[in-house]
């Protein structure tokens, strides 16, 4: 088990969902003890405690921390879900679902104590003022921001504000003989959730969500509408590694593919209050074919779209057993900026099934299932899932399905357990290919000046002179020795991606990154078939 945890943990995602309980009140320190237990409810029991400890006890203690122990504790005692949001990440998890944050429009590193800028982002603050990819950023409003004192929390801090107001930024440009002026105007700067959308063949589009935000469905559908301008009357939606979101969003990307009245899915609270969820007619693709792409970390919105099209015997789902998160959360303010995302009921896909696997054995056996999986095989052979006959559901068109711990696919794809893909999972989980890539832009740019994004994607070639680089840089860099002899033609895919998501976009990575993908692969054989 431990070396199973060891090297396939990168592949888990981890569904953080935060959440809990605070109640504040006033202690008259003359009430006894015998009071205190009698006469006062459970909660006023907790607030006592706590101003006890605040006031009466001999060190001096942090409370705070205090009361985030006391109320994770009561939480791990409901169910995986249902956690607490210190109010120290409320404001990045807002915006991470939201959509969008105000900012200055860059994806930077921290490289060598300094914020440099990897690209900027089309049309934002600072594209408009003429901030370059490889420039850094060495002064914001005549602070310095470099060196080692300074954490990216803290620089992110730095380049936010509220919006349409100004930052004044130096920076160093290579070839520049001074530090360059620039003032920034803050503005919205967009988290995209829709990582690609582009066409696989004359009639195959292709879309990927990473995320179920806020804005996902006006992403998803501007990604829809243009790949059907361009011929699309099948679709593969990629929802691999996707934690999921806000259910609504599913619901409106569900009601795409569905006809009027379709049952999409239906939710039942502790008071056994029901509530269903239908198709509308504006769905503008229910006469396409879609595929779904699913793996072991598709969770919560994920499972909800996967499920829904299954069991209405809507298109095909493809790969691995999803996650099998059947639960949903309501955020709730606890007025000192914390919260708690509390589950407050079930959904269940029109058939009628539960995919919420079992946290009866508690919530770290509950996280831990993957490698349970791993270790019996499922994620390498269909024959090894685990199901149960009591909760089989048939779909309309007779089609069996099953409750009780995830979506398990129609077409099935075995987990890469291959060293290459361990390796590549730890060059890219360690940023070794990301910063080689960096590094070997920043030495001539010019290199890639008038080449377009399609031209890079369709023609450019990674020459082995680079891999050797690639190669000579972990040699000095990592600490273990690694070779990919066998391998080299997909080092070469990876750098060229990499060099594509820098140069231009994530879309550019992924396009190249599925150039060989095995999922991919079983979704065009099924057409051809």
């Amino acid at each position: 088990m431990s070396n199973y945890k060891q090297k396939y943990l990168p592949f888990i995602v981890g569904l953080a969902v935060a959440t809990g309980v605070f109640v504040g009140g006033n202690l008259s320190f003359t009430d006894s003890s015998d009071r205190l237990f009698t006469s006062n409810s459970k909660k006023d029991k907790l607030n006592r405690l706590i101003d006890y400890i605040d006031y009466e006890y001999v060190d001096e203690i942090n409370t705070d921390s205090i009361v985030d122990v006391t109320v994770n504790g009561i939480l791990n005692n409901l169910d995986p879900h249902s956690v607490y949001i210190p109010s120290s990440e409320m404001q990045q998890m807002n915006e991470n679902m939201k959509g969008d944050f105000i900012g200055i429009g860059i994806n930077f590193y921290t490289y060598r104590d300094t914020i440099t800028v990897i690209r900027t982002i089309k049309d934002g603050p600072s594209d408009k003022v003429g901030i370059k990819s490889g420039d850094r950023i060495v002064v914001a409003n005549g602070d310095s921001i470099f060196g080692k004192k300074w954490k990216n929390t803290d620089i992110i801090n730095k380049l936010k504000g509220e919006i349409n107001t100004l930052v004044n930024l130096k920076v160093y440009r290579r070839d520049e003989a001074q530090l360059l002026d620039f003032t920034v105007k803050r503005d919205y700067v967009p988290i995209r959730s829709v990582d690609a959308s582009y066409m696989l063949s004359k009639t195959l589009g292709y879309i990927k969500i990473n995320r179920f935000a806020e804005s996902t469905y006006k992403e998803f559908k501007e990604g829809l509408d243009y790949l059907q301008e361009q011929g699309a009357t099948k679709l593969v939606l990629d929802l691999r590694d996707n934690p999921g979101g806000f259910l609504s969003i599913a619901e409106q990307i569900v009601d795409e593919f569905l006809e009027e009245d379709k049952l999409i899915l239906f939710t039942k609270n502790k008071k056994g209050r029901i509530e269903k969820s239908f198709a509308t007619r504006k769905g503008d693709f229910e006469d396409g074919e879609v595929f779904v792409l699913i793996n072991e970390n598709s969770a919560s919105a994920s499972e909800i779209i996967a499920g829904a099209l299954q069991d209405n015997d809507k298109g095909t789902i493809f790969g691995r057993r999803s996650y099998g998160k059947g639960s949903v959360q309501r955020e709730m303010e606890l007025g000192d900026g914390s919260a708690v995302r509390l589950t407050v009921s079930r959904f269940y896909t029109p058939t009628g099934r539960s995919i919420q696997r079992s946290y009866e054995k508690g919530n770290k056996d509950y996280f831990e299932e993957y490698f349970e999986r791993l270790d019996r095989g499922e994620l390498l052979n269909p024959d090894k899932i685990e199901v149960i006959d009591s909760l089989k559901f048939k779909t309309p068109k007779g089609k069996t399905v099953y409750g009780g711990g995830g979506i398990i696919p129609d077409v099935f794809v075995p987990l890469d357990t291959s060293t290459k893909n361990e390796t590549l999972t730890y060059l890219l989980n360690r940023g070794f290919i990301s910063y080689f890539v960096f590094e070997e832009l920043d030495k001539d740019r010019s290199n890639y000046d008038g080449i377009s994004k399609q031209d890079f994607i369709d023609n450019f070639i990674v020459s082995d002179d680079i891999v050797v680089r690639f190669q000579d840089y972990l040699n000095i860099r990592s600490e273990h020795n690694i070779t990919f002899v066998a391998y080299h033609n997909t080092v070469k895919q990876y750098i060229k991606a990499t060099l594509a998501e820098q140069l231009y976009d994530r879309e550019a990575f992924e396009e190249i990154i599925n150039e060989n993908d095995i999922m991919l692969e079983e979704v065009k054989k099924l057409i051809q078939e």
